[in-house]
C-alpha cells in the first residue's frame, strides 16, 4: 500500500498563529513551524506545552531560559524543549528559526504557544 499522507506545505500560504509563528508540514507525529523576522524582546510569559520542541536556529540570537539554566541560541544552533518544561526566551537580535514539535502543535484544538 502507496503512503497517502506526503504533502508540500509553501510557507506563502500556511497559517499563522496569534503570535506570529508560520505553520507549515505537519504529520500524525511530528509538525514544523517557523519563526520569520521576529522583533526583539523581553522575557515572555513562563509557560509549558503537552508536546516536546526541538529547533534551529537560521538568523539572530535569542536566550532561552529553561530548567534553572539561560541558553543562548545563535545561528546554526539547535535545542530541545521537553514537554511539560517550565521555560520562558528572550529575543536580542531579529530572529528566524525552525522548530518541530511531536506530537504536532496545530492551528486548531491545542494550546500552540
Amino acid at each position: 500500500m502507496t503512503d497517502t499522507t506526503v504533502t508540500k506545505v509553501s510557507s506563502a500560504y500556511s497559517p499563522t498563529g496569534d503570535q506570529g509563528e508560520v505553520y507549515l508540514a505537519s504529520g500524525k507525529r511530528v509538525s514544523m513551524r517557523l519563526w520569520r523576522d521576529e522583533e526583539p524582546t523581553q522575557d515572555k510569559p513562563s509557560h509549558k506545552h503537552e508536546y516536546e520542541v526541538v529547533g534551529y536556529v537560521i538568523s539572530g540570537r535569542a536566550e532561552l531560559e529553561i530548567a534553572g539554566q539561560t541558553v543562548r541560541l545563535e545561528p546554526g544552533d539547535s535545542w530541545v524543549v521537553p514537554a511539560g518544561s517550565e521555560h520562558t526566551y528572550r529575543i536580542l537580535e531579529t530572529f528566524t528559526a525552525v522548530e518541530a514539535t511531536a506530537p504536532p502543535a496545530q492551528v486548531h484544538g491545542r494550546e500552540q504557544s
